[in-house]
């Protein structure tokens, strides 16, 4: 049997309060908590940081403070041009990929860590961790929550306040509690962008 540590990405119950991993993670906190001290003018020393806290961090990320993740981010994988706005919100035991050019609204939270429902087991203190997977190109409204072990698809549209309990499909709008396809992005998204708003393509 390994250790407790050697657990975090297997799926398989643990006791998150193990010394070796606290000691690990309150490594990772210290650099969250610098970060989030940072000024606005501070652009460059933020993006040094990023590249230090993250699993991988591609070209042209931003991400807005304050950012909160249980392991400052240690597990967390940004593609290109990724953009998170305020209180992103990371639990980030297990890893968390997110697609070129995707945008996180405010206060999104990304979970990857469970509890079993056995009381007994929750009493002890187990917990589990299971990946998200989100795309590229991706839109993830204002205040959606993700749970453990979900995959949302290239180019899909995630509403706000959405609670993504289950996989969603590529190139699609989901919305609700629990998230649900609404519809596929289609021809009407190519003139309109909000409502009866059309797209003026000779102005872009």
């Amino acid at each position: 049997m390994g250790s407790m540590k050697d657990r975090l990405h297997t799926g398989e119950l643990y006791l998150p309060n193990d010394g070796e991993i606290l000691a690990e993670q309150t490594k990772c906190l210290e650099r969250l908590y610098a970060y989030n001290q940072t000024r606005p003018g501070e652009g460059e020393k933020r993006q040094a940081l990023l590249k230090e806290m993250f699993a991988e961090l591609g070209e042209g990320c931003y991400v807005e403070p304050p950012l909160h993740a249980n392991f400052g981010g240690a597990h967390i994988h940004f593609g290109k041009n990724v953009y998170a706005n305020f209180n992103l919100t990371c639990v980030d035991d297990t890893h968390i990929y997110v697609g070129d050019n995707t945008m996180l609204g405010p206060n999104v939270t990304i979970a990857t860590a469970g509890h079993p429902i056995l009381p007994e087991l929750r009493e002890q203190g187990y917990q589990y961790n299971m990946p998200v997977r989100i795309g590229r190109n991706c839109w993830i409204g204002a205040g959606a929550i993700l749970l453990p072990g979900v995959t949302v698809g290239d180019n899909t549209v995630v509403g706000a306040g959405s609670v993504v309990t289950k996989d969603l499909p590529a190139g699609v709008v989901a919305v609700g509690n629990p998230c649900r396809v609404l519809r596929e992005v289609n021809e009407r998204d190519r003139a309109y962008y909000y409502k009866e708003r059309q797209i003026r393509w000779e102005e872009l």
